[in-house]
């Protein structure tokens, strides 16, 4: 098990980037009222067939060649389950996936959200040429990052040039702490 829930999410949007998807969207939303933290990550990456997205719950099976089992999908299942959560995936081939984690919020299990500035960083720093829109709300605090806006204001200057790179993270940790209020997740 991975010891934080940014940790699946970045390897969720992996799959997306190996799935070849031009735009990952991910969502994390925290809802104090209702007791829930909802992680949507979507893409419009190669999909899967019925058969594949039935299998990719099961550890062992994995669509990469480098290793005999695939245990990203099947932890983060895993985790949002033990909180009292539930879990799909929908995806349809040439089309794109969508993964819902819905945990606990307050669930005496539910691994912290952990690093989502740099998850996030990592994601756009390291895949430049992958379009994200990333989605943060607390209690209806929210921010989005959108590469596609970034793209057009930057012209061709790549991601990962060191200011860019900076002006990005400190974007994501600003907004954070401004979304987050008194809230800890």
């Amino acid at each position: 098990m991975m010891p934080e829930l940014s940790l699946n999410i970045l390897d969720v949007a992996e799959n997306s980037i190996r799935a070849e998807a031009s735009l990952t969207e991910i969502s994390v939303t925290a809802d104090t009222a209702a007791d829930t933290l909802t992680v949507v990550i979507s893409d419009n990456g190669c999909g899967m067939t019925e058969e594949q997205c039935s299998a990719v719950c099961d550890p062992f099976f994995t669509t990469r060649t480098t290793r005999k089992v695939g245990l990203g999908v099947p932890f983060f299942k895993q985790a949002a389950e033990s909180t009292g959560g539930s879990f799909s995936i929908r995806s349809v081939p040439g089309e794109g996936t969508v993964v819902t984690a819905v945990f606990g919020l307050s669930h005496i299990d539910r691994m912290p959200l952990g690093d989502m500035t740099a998850t996030v960083h990592t994601l756009v720093t390291m895949h430049c040429d992958t379009d994200f829109l990333y989605t943060y709300s607390v209690d209806g605090r929210s921010f989005v990052l959108d590469t596609r806006e970034f793209r057009e204001i930057l012209g061709g200057v790549p991601f990962d040039t060191p200011e860019i790179s900076a002006y990005i993270k400190d974007f994501l940790s600003e907004n954070k702490r401004e979304a987050d209020g008194d809230v800890t997740l």
